[in-house]
């Protein structure tokens, strides 16, 4: 299948989510949707579907339990809500609950890395890094908002629990024509061929290396290639693989500690199946609380915005 992009668009992941849920809703009897105060994206549903909604309020580690429950009783809970307080506030539910379990709770949270402008409390930094560490749970970072509608339906025969990150979910570059890629669990796709150098991301900074890879071919003739690696958990590694063979120049960006998220993936692949590539650079937070300011301020403040990550390969190709 041919991959076809499209920049000029833009949707809110939260309104597909809404829509994607009422559909699969309408489809099964044992699909439900709960969320910590903050289910307006998913009133569709609660209006629909009254007996198979629940609001637990500020309090995520009763929505995780919850879910839990629900799961075990042979449903298909999805759980919507801020990813802070869904991975951090509600971390011993997420593993002991469900992840113990092996439960099939799908989490989909909202202002992955600095995206939600909240400050430190509110900042999203290390939530890859905790849900990749428990055993049984499938972790995805997702950039185009239409994807979200296709891995929500292909989630409904999966066994397992999935944690889905989103930025904030409200006005979503479209990367993708519709109907030009099949999204898989455990995959990633190359967004952009390229090769003097690669660039490894996932979620919204996908756009922001396509847009630098672009950038780069016409101003200095240096073709990059990108990957889009929406699935960390499994991850692709064989993509990773045949990227660094033939390419031999990585960077990783990603909106997340540079330590622990996608970059530490990519190097235990590396360290794993010894192939090293020739270099090998990560574009993330640095280890700092972040204060307020939007994404793009943020980026640019701590040197993993557009400008960085053009700087970052032509430092390593030239």
């Amino acid at each position: 299948m041919r991959i076809s992009m499209n920049f000029g668009s833009f949707a809110s992941a939260r309104s597909i989510i809404g829509d994607t849920l009422h559909e699969l809703g309408e489809k099964y009897d044992n699909v439900w949707a709960l969320t910590a105060d903050t289910g307006g994206w998913i009133s569709a549903f609660r209006k629909d579907f009254p007996d198979r909604f629940i609001d637990v309020g500020i309090a995520e580690p009763n929505l995780a339990g919850i879910a839990a429950g629900l799961a075990l009783e042979g449903n298909i809970p999805f759980i919507a809500g801020m990813i802070p307080f869904m991975t951090m506030r509600a971390c011993e539910q997420n593993r002991t609950d469900i992840a113990y379990q092996d439960l099939p709770v799908r989490l989909i949270g909202t202002g992955g890395g600095l995206s939600s402008g909240g400050g430190s409390t509110h900042n999203a930094m290390e939530d890859i890094a905790i849900m990749k560490s428990m055993v049984n749970m499938t972790v995805m970072s997702i950039g185009d908002p239409n994807m979200i509608r296709d891995i929500m339906h292909l989630s409904i025969d999966y066994p397992h629990p999935i944690y889905i990150r989103l930025a904030q979910g409200k006005q979503d570059r479209i990367i993708y024509e519709p109907g030009t890629i099949e999204f898989k669990i455990g995959m990633g796709l190359v967004a952009r061929e390229g090769k003097d150098a690669a660039i490894i991301s996932h979620g919204d900074t996908v756009f922001q290396a396509i847009e630098a890879a672009n950038e780069l071919e016409k101003e200095d003739g240096i073709s990059v290639r990108v990957i889009d690696m929406y699935s960390i958990k499994p991850v692709d590694t064989d993509l990773i693989i045949q990227t660094t063979k033939e390419v031999g120049k990585i960077l990783v960006l990603e909106d997340h500690l540079m330590d622990c998220g996608l970059a530490s993936v990519v190097a235990d692949v590396f360290a794993d199946n010894g192939v090293y590539p020739e270099k090998f650079k990560r574009l993330g937070i640095p280890q700092v609380y972040a204060g307020f300011g939007s994404g793009a301020e943020q980026r640019a403040k701590y040197g993993y915005d557009k400008t960085a990550t053009k700087a970052a390969i032509k430092e390593m190709v030239k």
